[in-house]
């Protein structure tokens, strides 16, 4: 017993070090060097954080645009999806809701024209990010609350757009709203 005990407790100290303390120690070496400082990037409006690029957040009221929604209402510490399938009648009806609740606060928007990425949930429940899709059936509603033409929000949706070689475009949805509010 002797023969197999110590070396499986001497074994298991190393990898607790190797892992616990060098590993964090070269990924926290690293993360220096990254934008944000391994700290995530930082979003600041007026002074004051907003939020995090790479965290998708919240947006309800009207004058903003709307990310996508999250299946554990945007908290971070419980990251996840729904974990429900396209034939399950609770993710329907979450959907149906989601669909009619756009509707009611986007007039002159068809159901056929909400991109899906606008009633379903991603499945970190943190997407940060919208197709230009997403945000430009958005743009009538955001112009008419702030009383300011569509063309300029527009261009601000054109101007926000991320090219993306490998996958569809995209726009940070919290920027786009920073930049709405400056």
């Amino acid at each position: 017993m002797k023969n197999y005990l110590l070396p499986a407790i001497k074994m298991t100290m190393i990898m607790l070090v190797l892992l616990c303390v060098v590993y964090f120690g070269i990924v926290y070496f690293f993360g220096k060097f990254t934008h944000g400082e391994g700290n995530g990037e930082i979003v600041m409006s007026k002074g004051k954080v907003v939020g995090y690029k790479t965290i998708g957040q919240k947006f309800t009221e009207d004058k903003y645009f709307w990310g996508r929604p999250s299946g554990v209402d945007y908290n971070a510490a419980g990251s996840a999806g729904s974990n429900k399938g396209p034939s399950n009648p609770d993710y329907i009806q979450i959907v149906k809701d989601r669909i009619d609740s756009f509707l009611v606060h986007n007039p002159g928007v068809s159901k056929k024209d909400i991109p899906a990425e606008l009633v379903t949930a991603s499945g970190s429940g943190l997407d940060p990010d919208i197709t230009p899709a997403g945000a430009y059936v958005q743009v009538k509603r955001v112009a008419a609350s702030r009383n300011i033409s569509e063309e300029k929000v527009k261009a601000l949706v054109d101007k926000h757009i991320r090219k993306n070689p490998i996958g569809p475009d995209v726009i940070n949805v919290l920027a786009l709203n920073v930049a709405l509010e400056n």
